[in-house]
């Protein structure tokens, strides 16, 4: 589980590549733009950085990145049909690969302007990720993170999605440990400099559970309640939390 300072350094491109992304697609989201342009801006990044997709093609996944508006959590199929309106949140996960090493983040945000509670939901939301990568210190434990992001979370009224969790991160995508956004502290491995993590609570408005559509992929919240989700990918240092996926 442990990078050397070698793959940390290639680690913090690709993350850069995926910070680029970010910065591109939110300029891009505006009332009326459809999610597969979004899709577009996303690949334009990978294409001039020289860098892979980790999502394209995952699974079958159609896309570079996943777009998942309003009470959608996760997964979502950027489409030409899904055309974005004033006052909608919309959740933008997107990953990179530069020489084998794995980039991958999240970020939600309004659509033009948009009402007071979803505006708490993206604020705690982003806090509670916060919360959880200053939980990552050596010697720390796993699940400190995730308990660092419920009591944020909880303890501003919202509920966390139980059924989809963080990971480790590397020359996969998906790698062990999971990092679970819920639990007591002081449980699981024990972190240590070149552990890299991608950290990514989903909080809902309203309860946690969860529906799978018919499409396989995107996941709604069960009571059509607004979800949000912020991810970052985070290496252990000696001297604390160092973020990968900003610029």
């Amino acid at each position: 589980m442990r990078k050397s300072a070698a793959d940390l350094a290639t680690m913090r491109k690709a993350g850069r590549v995926v910070g680029e992304m970010h910065a591109r697609i939110r300029d891009a989201v505006r009332p009326g733009v459809t999610t597969a342009d979004l899709d577009v801006v996303g690949r334009e990044v990978l294409a001039a950085a020289g860098a892979r997709s980790n999502f394209l093609g995952y699974h079958g996944f159609p896309a570079v990145i996943c777009t998942s508006p309003n009470d959608m959590i996760v997964h979502g199929i950027p489409s030409p049909t899904v055309v974005l309106d004033e006052g909608d949140i919309v959740s933008i996960d997107c990953g990179a690969i530069v020489q084998g090493w794995h980039g991958d983040a999240a970020f939600t945000m309004g659509v033009g302007a948009i009402s007071a509670e979803a505006e708490e939901l993206l604020r705690v939301t982003e806090a509670s990720l916060w919360a959880g990568i200053r939980a990552m210190v050596d010697g720390g434990r796993i699940s400190d993170i995730g308990h660092a992001v419920q009591c944020i979370a909880e303890g501003a009224g919202f509920s966390v999605v139980k059924e989809y969790v963080g990971h480790g991160i590397g020359t996969a995508m998906h790698e062990k440990p999971e990092v679970p956004n819920y639990g007591p502290p002081g449980r699981g491995p024990k972190l240590r400099p070149g552990m890299v993590l991608a950290v990514e609570p989903m909080v809902n408005i309203g309860g946690e559970d969860t529906v799978l559509l018919d499409d396989g992929w995107s996941v709604v919240t069960a009571d059509g309640s607004l979800s949000a989700h912020f991810e970052h990918t985070i290496a252990v240092t000696e001297d604390g939390p160092e973020v990968f996926t900003v610029l």
